[in-house]
């Protein structure tokens, strides 16, 4: 595993100072678990790169000398010793202990000064979608970039790997980046080397200090931090509220999840895992996703647009079904995540010089006037993204102030989900169990058909609905779509 941290500003060689640890001699760290080395592959005028490499005995880790599972395959074949993992955080703290508190005698104000500094992390195990990432990551200044590949290039079908190569970047303190490292590594690896106990919370407290409390995304990191143990997350959250004035109010406790039932809900990573399988039984079977797309598409040219906005628009896999179309004379895609935008680019090709297809960063939570002036827009799986309480404020801006002549909104069917996490009599900790870790609701399709009509009425649209996907009697189709056309 290897962490490389890189700082580019004047006097980059001070980064040795801040780290305490000499540049010009490579440096190793006996840990219980293996050794830590450190190093400086690169040390320039205009940049300095630290890298830490953990090298771990997988032999140790079968003996059991780390509370490791006694006894079974997993002792011996499993990816401890070869991924960024709870290992990776323990070494942060013995390793750069000093630079985290943020002490350094010989250049404390730069130690108390935000530079520009970059951290790469290598195979990172991201339980979820990877996009958590950018959820987690960016609301704390960093631009996020990461890579995955495919679990085996001959056989695409089986999906991406659930590892990535993560970069992320900012003007921070050196202090703050390590403690976010410290903190966010176990929360998308989402096991640890040790036994959790009450102690951990004065860790995260300690370490989460001065961000944690203000994050979006505060209880998801705290509750994956604790590995979903109910009575710690709530007594973390609890103190963290004291601490600042303010309150969630009376909270139910939740329970804590037995190992085996967070090893079922593990099983199924993401939507896309779930949706690339979905329709695949036979041969020339299309999966859900493309079946999806090439539904909203056709809504799309029955509709007769000739200028199209894709709303929440990802890495482009719809716009790059629209750019083949002629018939589309001004496409444009926006999605409120600028890293993955410019991943759209590329995979587009985009060439601005064209005109005819642009993007552009936004949110749908605010009035934005170029999402005016298109025949047509498009929300796909993106609604279930949103507070319910945002709604409102999305219908709002999309429906009344945009108000394109045709709208279409695709969003899952909860009632399918039993086909694909088992039955409702199954544990009732499943439930409700949603496709996605992000998503903030799921609506059965009465749910959906309320809030549509309601929509429609509202601000004077007319809506039809199609299912989409493999259609089963009891609970419907895996996706609904509403296809909305403005009254004359």
């Amino acid at each position: 595993m290897l962490l490389t941290i890189t700082y580019t500003g004047d006097n980059p060689g001070d980064l040795g100072y801040l780290l305490h640890k000499n540049p010009a001699r490579p440096q190793t760290v006996e840990l219980g678990f293996g050794r830590a080395h450190v190093f400086y592959p690169e040390l320039s005028a205009e940049r300095c790169t630290a890298a830490l490499l953990l090298d771990i005995d997988p032999l140790d880790l079968a003996r059991g000398k780390l509370g490791s599972k006694e006894g079974g395959l997993f002792d011996y074949v499993n990816d401890r010793p070869y991924v960024s993992s709870s290992f990776m955080s323990t070494s942060l703290s013995r390793v750069y202990g000093t630079a985290m508190a943020g002490r350094c005698q010989k250049r404390q104000e730069l130690a108390d000064t935000p530079l520009d500094l970059s951290a790469a992390l290598t195979m990172l195990p991201c339980r979820g979608s990877p996009f958590l990432l950018n959820l987690v990551f960016e609301p704390l200044g960093y631009e996020v970039e990461f890579e995955t590949d495919l679990l085996d290039e001959a056989f695409p079908d089986w999906g991406r790997s659930r590892y990535v190569n993560l970069s992320i970047r900012g003007t921070v303190r050196l202090r703050d980046l390590l403690r976010h490292l410290y903190v966010l590594i176990p929360v998308f690896d989402r096991q640890k080397h040790y036994w959790i106990g009450q102690d951990e919370i004065d860790k995260l407290l300690s370490h989460g200090e001065g961000w944690l409390e203000d994050h979006p995304e505060k209880e998801f990191i705290t509750r994956r931090y604790f590995k979903n143990l109910g009575s710690l997350t709530r007594k973390a959250l609890d103190r963290l509220d004291a601490a600042h004035g303010s309150s969630l109010g009376e909270m139910p406790e939740e329970p804590e999840i037995p190992e085996a039932v967070l090893e079922a809900i593990e099983s199924i990573e993401s939507i896309e895992a779930i949706e690339e399988n979905n329709g695949l039984e036979g041969p020339g079977r299309k999966n859900l996703n493309t079946r999806r797309l090439e539904a909203v598409l056709a809504a799309l040219k029955e509709s007769g647009a000739r200028q199209v906005i894709d709303l929440g628009c990802g890495e482009g896999n719809l716009l790059r079904l629209l750019v083949r179309e002629k018939g589309f004379t001004k496409i444009a895609g926006t999605d409120v995540s600028r890293t993955t935008l410019e991943r759209a680019a590329e995979r587009l090709k985009l060439n601005p010089a064209e005109g005819r297809l642009t993007l552009f960063q936004s949110s749908l939570n605010y009035r934005d006037k170029r999402f005016k002036g298109y025949d047509a827009a498009t929300v796909v799986e993106v609604i279930e993204h949103i507070d319910e309480n945002q709604l409102n404020t999305f219908a709002a801006i999309l429906f009344g102030d945009a108000a394109p002549r045709t709208i279409i909104v695709t969003t899952p069917n909860i009632e399918y989900n039993e086909n694909y996490f088992g039955p409702e009599s199954g544990p009732p900790l499943l439930k409700p169990r949603f496709r996605h870790g992000d998503h903030r609701f799921e609506w059965t399709r009465k749910q959906f058909r309320c809030w549509a009509d309601e929509t429609a009425e509202k601000y004077g649209y007319r809506v039809r609905y199609e299912e989409i996907g493999d259609r089963d009697e009891e609970r419907g189709a895996p996706t609904q779509m509403g296809v909305f056309t403005k009254c004359e």
